[in-house]
């Protein structure tokens, strides 16, 4: 489903991705690991369309989604990619189940489309009796359940997800990534994920290892 080629990027003449090449696979659940600073995060928002890249392609089903308009890229995202973050940047002054269905909103579906199908996630991530709850209301494996709710909202082919469980102890971490398997079969969604937690890329069903900007194995 996604292919990456020689795909490159600097900082400030520093390179930061040097011709990384890649496949993932449709309902593939993928890990990326790698020390601080080898460019893990980069690629992760480069795939996400949230970085520019200096060369390369990203295609997506076969389409280098690179060069797509700002516009077409910002559609994209909404559409076909959900966001998973270590903080899970949930709105204060809105309920769990708001938080999930307004990107779905955004996407220009109905109030009444966007409630039910937010309600039926909520149901899947056994969340649902916390629909009216504020997110410090919740704890913190059910503020992280609201995020992969709102990461779901609009169907997306894709979630990019980045340390999701650096928040949460060990015992949220391994439920956290068997949610990700059902999802993946459920939802017919594929992940990747960066985590520095071995036991939990394990769980996944392979493992790319990025140093120094590079593809190591």
């Amino acid at each position: 489903m996604i292919e990456i080629k020689n795909l490159n990027k600097s900082f400030s003449k520093k390179t930061i991705l040097k011709d990384i090449n890649m496949q993932i696979t449709a309902n593939e659940i993928v890990a990326i690991q790698g020390p601080s600073g080898a460019g893990k995060t980069t690629l992760l928002k480069s795939i996400g369309l949230l970085e520019s890249i200096d060369a390369g392609e990203i295609l997506f089903n076969k389409i280098n989604i690179n060069l797509y308009t700002k516009k077409q890229k910002s559609s994209f995202r909404n559409l076909e990619i959900g966001f998973v973050f270590q903080f899970h940047n949930l709105l204060s002054e809105f309920t769990a189940l708001e938080n999930i269905y307004i990107p779905s909103l955004i996407a220009g579906k109905s109030f009444e489309d966007s409630e039910k199908k937010a309600k039926s996630i909520m149901k899947a991530l056994n969340i649902i009796e916390k629909k009216d709850a504020k997110p410090d209301q919740l704890s913190g494996g059910e503020q992280q359940r609201v995020a992969i709710g709102r990461a779901l909202i609009n169907s997306p082919k894709l979630i990019l997800a980045d340390e999701p469980t650096g928040n949460l102890d060990s015992t949220q971490s391994i439920a956290l990534f068997k949610l990700f398997h059902e999802i993946a079969i459920n939802f017919k969604t594929t992940f990747l994920i960066i985590t520095h937690d071995n036991e939990l890329a394990n769980m996944c069903n392979r493992i790319i290892r990025i140093n120094d900007g590079e593809i190591i194995n």
